[in-house]
């Protein structure tokens, strides 16, 4: 039975029975990984994705040993380290299994969607804690999964493209991605680029509504601040300046290091971009953008988050 279907599949799509037994055989592993199953009674429960969560970096029962040091991030049960779970989405089949083969060899947790509608039905069973996702796709092209994803979780999201133009890049960086990699990728830097973003779960404050004043208050979880009764939406990038600010509350945090937090793998950032994103910021919540009270500059050095008095 599977030998048959392997070679209809194969006669269908135009990829090899070899390759589509291949693509079959991680796709059940994915659909086994991101079921809803009860309470393990043993640690065979550990492989995959587990049901959702109520963060989307809540734990799962994995240990750590013996893991790539890079690939664990905090979450795990007990208070240990745990490994990354990803969630890979692309219409192409071959890459789908080359590039999860990849990264579940280098000791991540891997499943995969062929197409936006398939993540979606993932996303309802189980949180990831990073999302690759390829722009072009049938039935929901990448932006849209991008857009649709961030409305439910503020997660973060690589986008793995042909497409490469600098507008549409910084476009892409500042409304639905944490960073931008252009096919045909080379896998080391990927890899690099994956461990980055995933560094920077470190610096998340989920579920914390931040109160800065009588009429100001920030729940970056959801990329959202409330102004005077109001929802303001906020953009990746102006949740990644609040996020570093946020942690050092009433503290400068240098230009430098804001720029690392925010842009740290956009080729040529330099200060303009962390200049330009604060006045956005200014004149999203500050009661007056040009006499800020919240967002403060320190002169030559950088920028400070400050609470009203109580």
């Amino acid at each position: 039975m599977i030998g048959w279907i392997g070679i209809s599949l194969g006669d269908i799509t135009g990829i090899g029975p070899e390759v589509t037994l291949k693509a079959l055989a991680i796709e059940a592993q994915a659909d086994t990984a991101l079921r809803p199953r009860p309470k393990p009674r043993t640690a065979t429960h550990a492989h995959g994705m587990a049901p959702a969560p109520a963060s989307p970096c809540a734990a799962i029962a994995r240990p750590s040993v013996g893991y790539p040091r890079e690939v664990l991030i905090p979450g795990g049960p007990g208070g240990h380290e745990r490994p990354a779970r990803l969630l890979l989405v692309d219409d192409d089949a071959n890459l789908l299994v080359v590039l999860a083969e990849q990264l579940r060899a280098d000791g991540y947790d891997v499943a995969t969607a062929r197409d936006g509608m398939e993540a979606l039905r993932r996303l309802e069973n189980a949180w990831p804690d990073l999302v690759l996702l390829d722009m072009m796709m049938p039935r929901l092209d990448g932006i849209s999964l991008a857009r649709e994803i961030k409305s439910r979780a503020d997660l973060p999201i690589i986008v793995l493209t042909a497409i490469d133009a600098a507008d549409s890049k910084a476009e892409l960086l500042d409304e639905v991605a944490e960073d931008y990699v252009t096919k045909p990728y080379h896998y080391p830097e990927l890899r690099a680029r994956i461990n980055r973003v995933l560094r920077r779960l470190g610096d998340r404050l989920p579920g914390q509504r931040i109160v800065l004043g009588p009429g100001l208050a920030l729940e970056l979880g959801r990329r959202a601040a409330t102004v005077n009764g109001a929802e303001i939406s906020l953009t990746p990038s102006e949740s990644r300046l609040l996020y570093a600010l946020a942690a050092n509350l009433g503290q400068t945090v240098a230009t430098e290091t804001l720029l690392a937090r925010g842009w740290a793998d956009t080729d040529g950032a330099d200060p303009s971009y962390v200049w330009v994103t604060m006045r956005r910021l200014r004149q999203k919540i500050e009661p007056d953008a040009n006499r800020p009270r919240h967002l403060v500059t320190v002169r030559g050095i950088g920028y400070r988050l400050e609470a009203d008095p109580t």
